[in-house]
């Protein structure tokens, strides 16, 4: 399915059934895909063989993160980072090799919360919670940097998202988005037709229902810059190009 990377991770309501419902339905989708991972896989990520399925995936997950990191190295300052939606925990292991960084890592997946426990153990500066934004486990607490990737497709509203991210960050602190589709308001309904088709397709109709197609006019209320814009020339013209913004959204808004 265009634009639909490892699928994903946050259903974000209080509600806990349907946060129940939507891991059940994550969990068997992420197996008929084949994107369960093992532990020695995991490890390795986001590395994977040129023979691999979803190798070129994978290369644009790698540029991303490779992105991602050089950024927050630049600041040269201890930095506390939540990742939201860390599923099986790789990029947020890719963080805690940050010098001086706290990572957590939140979700609702069970299952592969309990491999990244399982496989990151070694990683002192490394913690994963089941939570979500809102859960009360994060009350009171605060981060310089809060990573969504790969999972704003997941919240019906990028809006509520933001706005309930921005009470967990520091002053100085910054939001990051990327690795998940944005789109233009004419593109939208297309899009969640093929999405509607690609769930039917392999037999799991009620995903689309936790899948949202969000505009890039969304972001407008809050201070934010663009670290990548696919639609760039220079952009459009790379190899293995990425097609997802990586979006930067600091506590200041507008």
């Amino acid at each position: 399915m265009q634009n639909i990377f490892t699928i994903a991770k946050h259903f974000p309501q209080n509600d806990e059934a349907a946060l129940s419902a939507f891991a059940r339905q994550y969990l068997l989708l992420r197996k008929k895909e084949n994107r369960i991972y093992t532990d020695n896989e995991l490890l390795l990520l986001p590395e994977t063989a040129p023979a691999h399925q979803y190798y070129k995936e994978w290369q644009v997950r790698k540029n991303s993160c490779r992105r991602l990191l050089n950024w927050l190295s630049k600041k040269n300052t201890p930095l506390q980072i939540l990742e939201v939606g860390c599923g099986n925990g790789w990029l947020s292991a890719q963080l805690a090799t940050l010098k001086n960084a706290e990572v957590t890592g939140i979700d609702i997946n069970t299952a592969e919360l309990q491999q990244a426990q399982r496989v990151f153990a070694g990683h002192t500066n490394l913690h994963f919670i089941n939570a979500t934004i809102n859960s009360a486990q994060l009350n009171g607490k605060v981060f310089d940097i809060i990573v969504f990737a790969a999972s704003v497709q997941y919240f019906p509203s990028v809006k509520k998202t933001v706005k309930a991210a921005l009470q967990h960050l520091t002053l100085q602190g910054e939001i990051h988005i990327t690795d998940s589709p944005f789109y233009k308001k004419k593109e939208i309904a297309l899009a969640r037709q093929r999405t509607k088709e690609y769930f039917e397709s392999v037999s799991f109709p009620k995903m689309a229902r936790y899948y949202f197609h969000h505009s890039i006019d969304t972001l407008q209320p809050f201070d934010h810059k663009l670290l990548y814009n696919p639609g760039a020339l220079v952009n459009r013209l790379r190899k293995n190009r990425s097609p997802f913004h990586h979006i930067v959204i600091t506590s200041t808004q507008q």
